[in-house]
């Protein structure tokens, strides 16, 4: 299947029945850093080092409680949320399956449904300290409608943390390149202290993700629509 390279960089073959498109991301994944220090050091995912480089950035996670993670799979953020804050009770949703994380309640869900918002907060038994999100939608390869889709998951995302989050929580959600839509910014600097745009090392230089880290709740008072 592969062969090494020059440098030690590991080549893929093309395959009967592999487009030149996957055999590309076969290599990216077999020669990316971030993916072997994953595998070495036990997380699900590469995604896992953006949580981490974004944490030593903005230091969200430290004294959390309750944490709910919008978008789990394949369970990588979570992983380091129990690592750091062992104690930490979590609650995550994803429409995909996720292998089981002890002491996390995982539901099997679109975040969407009208159901969701109340079984998370049943789980959270509890004001959240954090809610994350990597929810991203399925891309159908038109850029403004990618663009708009990504945008209302992250709209919701905010709306359920206004919901949830304790005065002096944080919200920190994926956006796509330019950051969070003007309206949308505008919306989480009138409820929380501080919002700022990152762009964590571990996120490829070619993806068109940036993150959006909230932080400093005001409470749901300040929120216009209450």
């Amino acid at each position: 299947m592969s062969r090494g390279g020059s440098g030690g960089r590991t080549r893929v073959r093309t395959a009967r029945g592999r487009s030149p498109q996957s055999t590309r991301w076969l290599e990216r994944q077999l020669n990316d850093p971030y993916v072997k220090r994953a595998k070495a050091e036990g997380y699900r995912s590469r995604a896992a080092y953006k949580l981490i480089e974004l944490d030593e950035r903005f230091r969200f996670l430290k004294g959390v409680s309750r944490v709910v993670d919008l978008g789990i799979a394949p369970g990588g953020w979570t992983q380091v949320v129990r690592k750091q804050v062992p104690s930490a009770r979590v609650v995550g949703i994803d429409l995909l399956p996720v292998d089981p994380i002890d002491g996390v309640a995982i539901f099997q869900l679109d975040f969407n449904d009208a159901r969701a918002p109340d079984l998370l907060i049943e789980a959270l038994d509890g004001p959240a300290d954090l809610v994350l999100s990597d929810m991203a939608a399925n891309t159908v390869g038109h850029p403004q409608t990618d663009h708009l889709r990504t945008m209302g998951l992250v709209e919701n995302a905010a709306a359920f943390a206004y919901d949830v989050l304790r005065p002096g929580g944080a919200f920190v959600a994926k956006v796509l390149a330019g950051g969070a839509d003007s309206d949308l910014v505008a919306e989480l600097k009138r409820n929380f202290a501080t919002v700022k745009h990152a762009k964590p090392p571990a996120s490829r230089k070619d993806s068109s993700e940036w993150y959006v880290v909230a932080q400093g709740f005001k409470g749901r008072s300040a929120d216009p629509h209450s």
